[in-house]
């Protein structure tokens, strides 16, 4: 296995102007990842001189954070929990190298089974907590593979913002960096800042932060039981061609109306089917199985958020359905049918029953349920060109942290497909890659 070798660390402010001062509230959709951790994603890109690209990426940094200053700051959880940033506030930038073991980088940008030992040393670990509590929320890591390519490391801790922040982060920095700066009309647009937009006449954030003192307060959960050492897990990723994804809609589509399920539930509905027959979700002998995702609410609120608010805007969404009615044939129109009815269930009412989301989701976790990362909305292929080409892998490597969890991306090709992700210890994938295969296979039929 190659071994990084850490080159240099750097700290990078934002660029000028930005505030000497400033402070952002959290809102109640933030407080529920404060005692998460990060969104870890690597983004792999060939590149036959890689270290030429260093300069060019720590130079064009600045210009990202002075729209994305929150990133350099830290979140305090005491003193009304606040994003603090002041002059002076950076990010750490780690720059290192892999030993040049020219099959290293090509086996790490495969879609089989990876070793997920191999892509830890890439990703950045955010510094631990200051004296006061305070942690910085966000890190960055370039690692360059000699005459093979480079991986850039991003980890946003979640509490700071959710996906579709820290992917328009990503595109920001990767236009600053491939067009110069951030001046022209082909940059991204800017990110919305202003927390005040989100409404909360009910104190949903005293509500949340007072549910989540009462967990912090009560006894640490029993360990897992493991009867045997668990093997290494593996990651691996598992495309699903334009007309791959069309033939699983078409075969999970509702009877009667025809009505096709979008490409985020034919894909999760595929996903859960074959962790559950792998069985690495779920209990085993329960009547019921259970899945969660979280569901964008910017365009949902009333009044809307705009698009490119900075910050967390998801909330929970919960599907069941019988476990017989998916591990059997059909499973994935049954899945479909069922997460495409818990998100008319929520669209019905997208804050209803906030106050309970936490205590829903903690009730639901003994089921060992299926999770969804990401989604193929965020175009973290089409929007990370930094200058030297479309990544040829993206991996959100800290879906390992929840185990049922897969990630979703559009596919690499930009063609209308949809890439998926998982992390399963070797055997588990084995059957989990051979329970997908069989279920592609057969689309156009009953699936």
């Amino acid at each position: 296995m190659a071994e990084v070798r850490v080159l240099e660390q750097i700290r990078v402010a934002p660029a000028a102007p930005t505030p000497s001062a400033a402070e952002l509230p959290i809102t109640f959709f933030d407080a529920a990842w404060l005692f998460t951790g990060p969104v870890e994603r690597l983004f792999f890109y060939r590149h036959p001189d890689p270290r030429s690209a260093l300069p060019l990426l720590a130079s064009s940094l600045p210009h990202a954070l002075r729209r994305f200053f929150p990133l350099a700051g830290t979140l305090s959880l005491a003193a009304g929990h606040r994003f603090a940033y002041a002059h002076g506030g950076s990010l750490a930038f780690v720059l290192a190298e892999s030993s040049p073991d020219e099959d290293d980088f090509d086996s790490l940008v495969a879609t089989g089974p990876r070793d997920l030992r191999k892509m830890r040393a890439l990703v950045p670990g955010l510094p631990p907590p200051r004296e006061d509590g305070a942690f910085e929320v966000a890190a960055v890591q370039a690692t360059v593979f000699p005459g093979r390519g480079l991986c850039l490391g991003v980890s946003v801790h979640h509490a700071a913002c959710d996906d579709a922040s820290a992917t328009l982060f990503v595109r920001t920095w990767a236009a600053a960096c491939r067009l110069g700066g951030l001046d022209g009309a082909d940059a991204p647009p800017e990110p919305v800042l202003d927390r005040s937009l989100v409404a909360d006449p009910d104190d949903l954030l005293g509500k949340t932060l007072a549910g989540m003192r009462m967990l912090a307060s009560g006894p640490p959960p029993p360990p897992p039981a493991q009867e045997t050492e668990m093997p290494a897990p593996v990651i691996a990723s598992f495309p699903l061609a334009r007309d791959q994804i069309d033939g699983i809609k078409d075969a999970a589509a509702e009877p009667g109306t025809q009505q096709r399920p979008s490409s985020f539930v034919a894909a999760s509905a595929l996903a859960w089917v074959c962790l559950l027959r792998s069985h690495s979700v779920g209990v085993h002998g329960a009547a019921r199985s259970h899945m969660l995702f979280s569901a964008e609410c910017r365009s949902r609120l009333a009044p809307p958020l705009p698009a490119e608010y900075f910050g967390n805007c998801l909330r929970p969404c919960f599907v069941e359905a019988a476990t017989a009615e998916l591990t059997n044939g059909g499973g994935v129109a049954a899945a479909a049918a069922a997460i495409g009815s818990a998100i008319r269930e929520m669209e019905r009412g997208v804050l209803e029953g906030a106050e309970g989301w936490l205590g829903k989701v903690l009730s639901v976790l003994p089921q060992r349920p299926m999770s969804v990362g990401g989604s193929p909305r965020h175009s973290v292929y089409e929007g990370a060109d930094f200058g030297w080409g479309r990544p040829c892998r993206v991996e959100m490597v800290s879906i390992e942290k929840t185990p049922g969890t897969v990630s979703l991306a559009e596919g690499p090709d930009g063609e209308g497909g949809v890439e998926v992700g998982v992390v399963l210890p070797p055997d588990a994938m084995e059957s989990f890659a051979s329970c997908f295969r069989h279920i592609v296979r057969l689309s156009g039929k009953s699936v």
